[in-house]
C-alpha cells in the first residue's frame, strides 16, 4: 500500500467513496468499509450538537423592514423580521422556543456599525445598531449576520 501523501488530491462529490472502519454490533470485528461523501455528511447533519440554529445576513436601507437571507436554519421556526425603530430589528418566532438560559445569539455588521443583540421575550429577539464611534442608532444595517442557538 502506498503512502497516503503520495496520492494525489481531488475535490470531493457526493458520489465519492471514502474508505474507513466500521465496527460490526454483533461481531464487534472491525471491518474496512466504503463511505460516500453524501453518507458522511448526512451523518453530520443529523448529530445533535445540543442545539438547533438559524442563521441569516440581514439587510435594511434607512427605514426598512431587515431583509433576511437564510444560511442555515435547522430551528423548523419561520422567523419574522421587522423594523421597530432606528436601528431596531426584532425576530419574532411562534411558539414560546427562546427559553431563558437555552438562548444564545450573536451578531455582526460591516463597516462602522456595531449591532447587539438579546432575547427580549420566549418568542422574540432584537437586533440593535449604532456606529461604532458615536454610538448613535443607525437607520439601517449593512450585511449584518446573525446566529440565533436554541439549546435542548
Amino acid at each position: 500500500m502506498a503512502i497516503i501523501y503520495s496520492y494525489p488530491q481531488g475535490t470531493p462529490t457526493l458520489s465519492d467513496n471514502v474508505i474507513g472502519s466500521q465496527i460490526d454490533p454483533i461481531t464487534e470485528e472491525n471491518k474496512t468499509v466504503q463511505f460516500t461523501v453524501g453518507q458522511i455528511a448526512g451523518f453530520a447533519n443529523s448529530y445533535s450538537l445540543g442545539y438547533t440554529v438559524y442563521t441569516a445576513q440581514l439587510t435594511a436601507g434607512a427605514g426598512a423592514v431587515p431583509t433576511a437571507t437564510i444560511l442555515q436554519n435547522t430551528t423548523g421556526l419561520t422567523f419574522t423580521w421587522t423594523r421597530i425603530g432606528t436601528g431596531q430589528f426584532v425576530a419574532t418566532v411562534a411558539g414560546a422556543p427562546f427559553i431563558a438560559n437555552k438562548f444564545w445569539a450573536m451578531v455582526s455588521a460591516k463597516g462602522d456599525e456595531f449591532p447587539s443583540v438579546v432575547r427580549t421575550g420566549d418568542n422574540t429577539a432584537r437586533v440593535d445598531n449604532i456606529t461604532c464611534s458615536t454610538a448613535v442608532a443607525i437607520n439601517g444595517i449593512t450585511e449584518g449576520f446573525v446566529e440565533i442557538r436554541i439549546y435542548s
